[in-house]
């Protein structure tokens, strides 16, 4: 391979990346922005308004889920550093590569938070993440890492495991998502991702003191979700349940070679000139035309035919 490839590999890979993330972002973030654009009123003491956190759980996972893909033929499509962590842990993506797509990520995050306060007019970035009151930072950085844990081992075994299911991957990735961020959005914001976190902060040049639990949490998550695919891929977990996307014409096939394979037992050493005579017989019954196919041990199709021809045209 020439010098100059893998060079070209990882910035098409970062340049794909910087737009899958600020694509991603961009929506998201303009969609929260109008969704709390409506909202006058405090939620602090009349609770959650339920079609608000669905607007912005609905938006942030259809534009992951739409992004996600379009470039995942182009960078793998992660759009977040914890899920290039995991990715990097698990040995999917190399080292060098997590290090540029992170760098595109951050870039990414801030481009698309820039872009929408410049395009939506309203009071101020409203599509920042922060502490529900009443919220602790422990309980926050441990409902960030458990979301995350989910949206991480979501992409571990859609994604990185090819299946049959691995080209609708991108749809229960962002169901997943949506999913966390109906339970996060209200109670942390619902980042699950620091460049999400990150973004908004840096446009507005304004960072919360417990900023720090939208990357430590995200990361702990990141690791969480690796550990227990490593372990399950450890445990052979493929030889438990692996047949589950098969068809009944695959299981089928598999059955047949696994007779074919057989080597079943081993013909006696004593034969007499019967024995002989009978595995010659054998030999001329499985040359092709004869009943049988040979080394498979089913009629063939002119077989089949002769034997339904005989009998009669009264046999179905």
């Amino acid at each position: 391979m020439p010098r100059g490839r893998p060079v070209k590999h990882h910035f098409v890979a970062a340049l794909g990346e910087f737009v899958g993330t600020f694509l991603f972002l961009f929506f998201a973030f303009a969609g929260t922005q109008t969704a709390n654009e409506s909202t006058s009123t405090s939620t602090a003491d009349t609770g959650p308004n339920l079609l608000q956190l669905l607007y912005i759980s609905l938006v942030f996972g259809f534009s992951l889920a739409i992004n996600v893909w379009i470039f995942f033929r182009v960078s793998g499509g992660l759009f977040n550093p914890a899920v290039t962590l995991a990715l990097c842990i698990t040995g999917v993506v190399p080292v060098l590569r997590s290090v540029f797509t992170f760098i595109a990520q951050i870039l990414g995050a801030i481009a698309a938070a820039g872009v929408v306060k410049g395009l939506i007019p309203g009071s101020g970035v409203l599509f920042n993440v922060e502490l529900q009151s009443g919220m602790s930072i422990p309980q926050g950085l441990f409902l960030e890492m458990f979301l995350t844990a989910e949206l991480v081992f979501t992409i571990l075994m859609l994604a990185a495991e090819k299946t049959k299911a691995t080209f609708v991957a991108p749809v229960g990735i962002g169901l997943a998502l949506f999913v966390a961020e109906l339970v996060g959005v209200y109670w942390t914001g619902g980042a699950l991702n620091p460049a999400r976190a990150f973004g908004p902060d840096v446009v507005t040049g304004k960072f919360n003191g417990y900023h720090w639990i939208y990357w430590l949490g995200p990361v702990l998550g990141a690791l969480l979700a690796s550990s227990f695919y490593a372990l399950i891929k450890y445990l052979n977990y493929e030889e438990v349940n692996g047949d589950q996307d098969k068809s009944q014409d695959e299981e089928h096939i598999l059955d047949i070679v696994r007779k074919n394979t057989d080597p079943g037992p081993k013909p006696s050493s004593r034969q007499g000139p019967r024995g002989s005579h009978h595995s010659h017989r054998s030999q001329r019954s499985n040359r092709p035309g004869s009943g049988h196919q040979q080394g498979q041990g089913e009629p063939t199709r002119h077989y089949q035919e002769y034997e339904r021809n005989r009998d009669g045209p009264h046999q179905v």
